[in-house]
């Protein structure tokens, strides 16, 4: 099919453009169990939509709204250690810290559910805060234990754990060069995209719009950090339309080769390898293989070079 809408490619692999030569769908199925990273298990779907509650009701500063996510006796412990214990007493928690902090917003990545039995299961991710203003970002690394109470999933523990930042580590030292304006053109598609260190360094924020022939612009954001917990850098996807990704990424010989799962926002399962090679300290090229869409083989992408906005 010619042309494929960059929208779906977009989603497909959230990566920074779309392939404008004829695009063949294989008819050969692919296993979709293998690369679907969105929750198929109606009990790991409920979790999910959980995270993003907390994540609304946080951002509206709705102390009350959080607490109710926690189980009566449910508990959570900070950085420091410090345990918070009972839905009443976190609900005093968050309105002290509300007032505290007028205006601190959240985001959330989660790296994986995993049930445990009928009722309960275990989440880990990473959560980024954000103050009001120009204040600086901070990130942390989260476990979150859920309990299924009368049809319903609850928080019973927390636990944040402070992250190194590359500054300390380097383990993104080798993707700083990607920090800068970027931009690309091909068939009449424009492609810019804006890379940033952000919370102390921790992470690169990767903001990217795509324009088409017709003007109308297509947006995504990426972070990409180092995951401590599986010793390995990696992303987070999440496009306009609704879609994300998580992409594991792997060092090779003159770039990266990132493995993508992800999942469009009608629900369809995705994946991809991207390989991202640097060609100098401005351009890089980047082609994207291995594609697959709701079960069904897309062809590999053309190279595409990007280059550096001067």
């Amino acid at each position: 099919m010619r042309f494929v809408l960059c929208t779906v490619l977009l989603v497909v692999v959230l990566t920074p453009t779309c392939s404008y030569a004829d695009e063949e769908t294989s008819t050969t199925p692919v296993d979709s169990s293998v690369v679907v990273k969105k929750p198929v298990d109606a009990d790991v779907a409920a979790i999910w939509q959980g995270s993003e509650k907390f994540v609304s009701a946080f951002n509206s500063q709705d102390a009350a709204a959080v607490a109710a996510l926690w189980s009566e006796s449910g508990e959570y412990i900070d950085e420091s250690g410090t345990a918070t214990v009972g839905r009443q007493a976190i609900e005093q928690a968050y309105a002290e810290f509300f007032k505290a902090n007028a205006g601190a917003k959240i985001s959330v990545f989660i790296d994986s559910v995993r049930l445990l039995s009928d009722d309960a299961a275990i989440e880990d991710g990473w959560a980024m805060l954000t103050p009001a203003g120009s204040g600086q970002s901070t990130a942390s690394r989260y476990t979150a234990i859920h309990v299924k109470k009368d049809g319903e999933w609850l928080l019973a523990s927390v636990r944040d754990e402070a992250t190194a930042s590359p500054t300390e580590t380097g383990n993104l030292a080798d993707l700083e060069w990607l920090v800068g304006t970027w931009w690309a053109e091909e068939h009449g598609h424009k492609f810019e995209s804006d890379c940033k260190w952000i919370a102390n360094n921790s992470f690169i924020e990767r903001r990217y719009t795509l324009t088409q022939v017709d003007g109308t612009k297509l947006s995504g954001v990426q972070i990409i950090g180092w995951n401590a917990y599986a010793s390995e850098v990696q992303s987070w996807d999440f496009s306009h339309g609704g879609g994300y990704a998580i992409g594991t990424w792997t060092p090779i010989e003159g770039g990266w080769k990132a493995e993508v799962q992800g999942v469009t926002g009608d629900g369809s399962p995705t994946s991809a390898i991207n390989y991202l090679m640097r060609l100098d300290d401005n351009a890089y090229a980047w082609k994207s293989t291995d594609r697959v869409l709701g079960g069904a083989a897309l062809s590999d992408t053309e190279d595409l070079v990007i280059k550096r906005q001067q």
